[in-house]
């Protein structure tokens, strides 16, 4: 079973380095292929080869900003009917969740269908992230990060349309430079999303409109009933009514930074209930 994708570098009528063109393009297979293998299998694969049974096979360049387009192959009998049962839709939205929360970004709007299956993934979800940023994001930004050019990964229906389901561009290589506080501070917070197998979620800071991924920084399992009751019964609370009627938990977190000093995650250390 096969996927169509392409790989699209914006460099409008200008030429691509050679050598950062051919690192990049390496980046994304590498990149698109853990990523499927792992939502199909449940497993983070740490090795490549050209006999694994998910591959991805360059097909042809076309005309414009540099490209080319390639194809996610499955050649496994079980992968393939794992993809078929689970659809290309939904297959896809979650190689989208992936790339884009490697980068500290997200889908707004997840369906329940690929939200179940993150779910059942449990922590290999975060092991697929963590598995992007050390060995594909680097890759991936050669290209951004020395001539500023962005590339898009993009998805070709059957009608010959095209979404895109990954890009990454000179903002988002920042992420390979996150760095810890030094410092917690303390927070008035939302839990606006959480996933309760792996601890990972989204957070809103009173007073403000955009959300922040968290976790605790430790496994899921490792974290005491009370502060996991604590998180999941402010988001059980607060889902589907006004904001003005939220109620907000007191938080102590240490931020993780990009350079230019916006915020990308907070991991929580500890919580005050409010008297």
């Amino acid at each position: 079973m096969s996927i169509e994708l392409d790989l699209i570098i914006d460099s409008a009528d200008e030429s691509v380095d050679m050598k950062s063109g051919l690192e990049s393009m390496q980046g994304v297979s590498d990149a698109v292929r853990r990523t499927a293998e792992a939502i199909l299998s449940g497993k983070t694969p740490k090795r490549q080869s050209h006999k694994d049974s998910v591959r991805t096979s360059l097909k042809r360049s076309f005309k414009g900003s540099y490209g080319h387009t390639f194809s996610l192959d499955i050649y496994d009998e079980e992968l393939s009917k794992k993809l078929s049962d689970m659809g290309r839709a939904t297959f896809l939205e979650l190689m989208k969740h992936f790339l884009l929360e490697s980068i500290y970004q997200h889908v707004e709007d997840i369906s329940p269908d690929a939200q179940k299956y993150i779910d059942s993934l449990g922590s290999t979800s975060e092991e697929i992230v963590k598995q992007l940023r050390i060995s594909s994001l680097k890759k991936i930004h050669d290209v951004p990060s020395k001539f500023h050019y962005d590339i898009k990964v993009r998805y070709l229906d059957e009608r010959g349309r095209k979404f895109i389901i990954g890009k990454f561009d000179s903002n988002s290589a920042m992420v390979l430079h996150v760095k810890e506080s030094s410092e917690s501070h303390e927070i008035m917070i939302s839990v606006t999303r959480l996933n309760i197998h792996t601890g990972n979620g989204r957070l809103q800071i009173k007073g403000h409109n955009e959300t922040v991924a968290f976790n605790f920084g430790i496994e899921y399992k490792d974290v005491d009933i009370e502060a996991k009751k604590f998180f999941s019964e402010n988001l059980n609370y607060n889902n589907g009514i006004p904001e003005s009627k939220w109620q907000y938990l007191r938080v102590i977190v240490i931020p993780l930074t990009l350079p230019h000093g916006e915020i990308v995650k907070y991991i929580v250390k500890g919580f005050h209930r409010n008297e």
